[in-house]
């Protein structure tokens, strides 16, 4: 290879020499131009203002009702800020005693943490801690209030001969003392400024340097306790929330935690903007301007109508008190309770109500530790959501499960008769009676389908479920979705226990296989049975429907900031994701019609035949209902009372399904659900209500339904 020519080389470092030569000669000039011959008039630019970048904080989203009725929205919290200017100590003290003037004048509280109090002078600190404060300051240990009062006076150069006054402006200087402030970290004067506030300090900048109001959006619940369980709430997010969403979130953000707030968090918060502000030496502000706009959240429109839920809140609330007094005749220790109103068509909720109930704006900002307490030691536990994480033996509201398997099936049909002579004693080991023979010591007799679900009778589904088995019982409570979750959009929702061999093996592994009691249990809504008030409800719209799936739902759109809505496949979708949720056994049954129309006569008969359970509480009522009563038993000897009902009969509309814990009978709980469909179908409650105290009290009516 040839070797580069030496006189070649020597060019080309000498070219490399003089570049570097030049280029240093410029940056020297240029250094000195800065330095020296601008160095003032930059300094003097530098030194007048200062660039501050802010956060924008995005509107957090609306939760609304069905017809437009805003039920939770953000509201503006204003907090006022202190950073440090260039100012002398006169002007800070001067404009510090301004600023506690505003405040005072629209009754603001501010930071007061001063140990030193007046009219008599006094420490407010003691023992220990007193003395490291007076240390702290170099006060000897038997400095007086007043003496040391009038030397911080002295230490801050205030010249307020007021001491009311000028302990004001200590107040402010001590808390600079405590938490420090700089440029850019600014103390928190005060917090929940109100608006005519926030407008007299932007009037008058130039008389308050270095202050800085900040704009947060708070959560604010309408409606007080409406919908409580429904809607859920809103805090500050955790240190443990904060380390997985760092990317979004600051750490005096808020976050939802339960309910729609919680499920649908990554619609309703938005994107945060950032504006820049520049400020001068002294603390003034001289220019703010918007350097990335906030996108406010999406709104969530809920399936639920107000008017309707406040009505179900209301009188569920009436019954459970009712109850609990005995104005039915007789006293159970009832205090809680859930009710769900459906669309039979559609699945949507329309109303979900739960007593006890709490208020979300509780947790506003934190819950206080009193507040806390009383919730948590409530024994009626009113932070649950009763009707879609509890679940509860069905009882008797359960049998249209077993008569539809029963005649679809073929075991029995709309003709058959079976004779309820008041003790089943197929199984001698395990007889079972009818609640009608342990209250009258007979049977009802010759009962059809449609009788036995009008008289409640065990023991007619009892000789059902024999003959068809329990695993064609539960296969067709699979399809009506029991043993699996709806899908509601909201946390927590219990699965339930469809009774069944497997689910016995699981629960009672040291227990010997399935056996014919098991069957007749399960026949009635007891034995491991448990459901939901809201699986309840989708299973009696299904049977009112005919037949047919529905898929439960409470969102009824999502409204995005520009003006756009989710799809509903994109909010199933996400809905899917964020709960996890598994394969729904819910199908169309197609009950044929001459089966339904038994099923449905009967339940008509409930309410409307001389001899139905729940015949007194609907006499009167303008429209013909469906429904069915049910007593379940319960741990610690309670007995849970059921009203499951649809209206109209001829072109059902809606589900209602009312629950009341240890509420005693079935019938009780029908008068809610009167109340409920008076409110839906816009009728006069005058018209409706009657006394029913004064209907005597007999087990007949009762019974067990």
């Amino acid at each position: 290879m040839a070797r580069p020519h030496p006189v070649k080389m020597n060019f080309r470092y000498n070219v490399m020499t003089i570049f570097t030569y030049i280029v240093g000669i410029i940056l020297i000039v240029q250094l000195f131009n800065l330095q020296i011959v601008h160095g003032a008039e930059y300094r003097e630019q530098s030194n007048t203002r200062l660039t501050r970048e802010g956060v924008l904080e995005a509107a957090r989203g609306s939760i609304l009702d069905k017809t437009g009725n805003v039920l939770v929205s953000s509201d503006m919290k204003f907090t006022l800020e202190l950073y440090k200017s260039k100012v002398d100590t006169e002007t800070l003290n001067h404009s510090i005693l301004n600023i506690v003037h505003v405040l005072e004048k629209y009754q603001v509280k501010y930071q007061d943490n001063f140990p030193i109090q007046l009219d008599p002078y006094r420490f407010t600190l003691e023992g220990e801690t007193l003395e490291s404060w007076k240390k702290s300051n170099n006060f000897s240990s038997d400095i007086t209030p007043e003496e040391a009062f009038n030397k911080i006076k002295e230490k801050y150069k205030i010249q307020e001969t007021d001491p009311v006054e000028a302990r004001k402006i200590m107040v402010i200087r001590y808390e600079i003392i405590r938490q420090g402030y700089s440029s850019t970290k600014a103390l928190t004067i005060a917090e929940d400024i109100p608006r005519e506030a926030v407008a007299e300090f932007s009037e008058n900048g130039d008389q308050f340097p270095g202050i800085n109001i900040t704009v947060e959006p708070v959560r604010k619940y309408e409606k007080g306790t409406l919908a409580a369980h429904i809607l859920g709430y809103a805090s500050k997010i955790s240190d443990k929330e904060y380390e997985t969403r760092k990317d979004n979130y600051s750490q005096n953000d808020i976050i939802g935690k339960t309910g729609i707030e919680s499920v649908f968090e990554e619609y309703l918060k938005g994107r945060n903007g950032t504006k820049q502000i520049d400020m001068a030496v002294d603390g003034t502000i001289t220019a703010e301007y918007i350097a990335k706009e906030a996108i406010s959240g999406s709104d969530i429109v809920l399936t639920i109508d107000a008017n309707l839920q406040k009505v179900a809140e209301d009188a569920l609330a009436a019954n459970i008190e009712k109850i609990r007094t005995g104005g039915f005749g007789k006293v159970y220790d009832a205090k809680a309770g859930s009710c769900v109103v459906m669309n039979v068509k559609t699945g949507e909720v329309l109303a979900m109500a739960n007593v006890p109930t709490y208020n979300p704006a509780d947790f506003v900002g934190g819950i206080s530790t009193e507040n806390w307490n009383n919730y948590i030691n409530n024994e009626a536990k009113p932070l649950v959501n009763k009707a879609i994480q509890n679940s509860y033996s069905p009882g008797s509201i359960f049998k249209m499960v077993t008569a539809v398997a029963g005649l679809e099936s073929g075991v029995i049909d709309t003709r058959t008769q079976i004779n309820d002579t008041g003790v089943y004693n197929k199984y001698p080991d395990s007889p079972k009676k009818c609640w009608y023979y342990t209250d009258y010591h007979r049977g009802h007799g010759w009962l059809n389908v449609s009788g036995a679900i009008e008289k409640s009778c065990n023991y007619f589904f009892y000789e059902t479920a024999d003959r068809m088995g329990i695993d064609t019982l539960s296969q067709y409570a699979k399809s009506f979705g029991f043993g699996t979750k709806t899908g509601i959009e909201l946390q927590g929702e219990t699965e339930g226990v469809l009774a069944s061999k497997e689910s016995k093996a699981k629960i009672h592994s040291d227990s010997p296989g399935w056996n014919p009691g098991d069957t007749l249990n399960a026949a009635i809504g007891q034995g491991d049975s448990e459901f939901s008030p809201l699986q309840m409800a989708k299973y009696i719209s299904m049977v009112a429907n005919g037949g047919k799936k529905i898929d439960v739902s409470i969102i009824k759109t999502i409204r995005n900031a520009d003006g756009t809505e989710a799809s509903r496949s994109d909010i199933d979708q996400f809905v899917k994701a964020k709960l996890n949720l598994g394969e729904d056994t819910t199908q169309d049954i197609n009950i044929k019609p001459e089966n339904l129309t038994a099923i449905l006569e009967g339940m008509r008969s409930v309410t409307q035949d001389d001899g139905g359970t729940a015949r007194s509480i609907f006499r009167n009522f303008n429209i013909e209902v469906g429904g069915k009563t049910g007593s379940a038993e319960a741990p610690n000897n309670k007995v849970n009372a059921w009203f499951a009902g649809f209206a109209p009969f001829d072109n059902p509309e809606i589900a209602v399904v009312v629950m009341v814990e240890n509420g005693g009978h079935g019938y009780y709980t029908a008068e809610a659900v009167r109340d409920i469909m008076a409110e839906y179908f816009g009728m006069n409650m005058q018209n409706v209500t009657e006394d029913v105290t004064a209907i005597p009290y007999t087990e007949s009516i009762l019974g067990t339904g």
